[in-house]
């Protein structure tokens, strides 16, 4: 099992990313895909057509997000995301724990490129 922690700027307010995080219109617009999403504690979602699955653990609004990810028969994942004001918007840092070896790279590409990474477009869309 591996960690991943990285910061991203995300040209949005904190308000405006922690909303696109928990609020099921809003991330249909960025992922371009179906979502289930009940955000409260112990709630739970589905990203990406099943690709990302968990539970919420934990939701302080506009600050922090931390969410238990499933990978099968694997022990779960915590994902932690903190939001905090910047001049270019918001920093974004994500702290991943046990991730499986084997998904390793696939994982910290996916936060790069199809997470974080449509994030940034679809705020800096025109």
């Amino acid at each position: 099992m591996k960690d991943f922690k990285k910061y991203y700027i995300i040209p949005a307010t904190p308000e405006e990313v922690y909303k696109a995080l928990t609020t099921d219109i809003t991330i249909r617009l960025w992922t371009g895909d179906l979502v289930e999403i009940d955000p409260r504690v112990g709630g739970e979602f589905s990203l990406w057509d099943g690709s990302i699955n968990g539970r919420f653990l934990e939701l302080e609004p506009y600050k922090k997000i931390v969410q238990e990810w499933y990978f099968g028969e694997e022990v779960p994942s915590i994902v932690t995301i903190k939001l905090h004001e910047h001049k270019k918007g918001t920093s974004f840092e994500v702290q991943h724990t046990n991730i499986p070896d084997e998904a390793y790279e696939d994982i910290i590409e996916g936060w790069d490129t199809e997470y974080v990474g449509s994030l940034i477009d679809f705020y800096t869309e025109e």
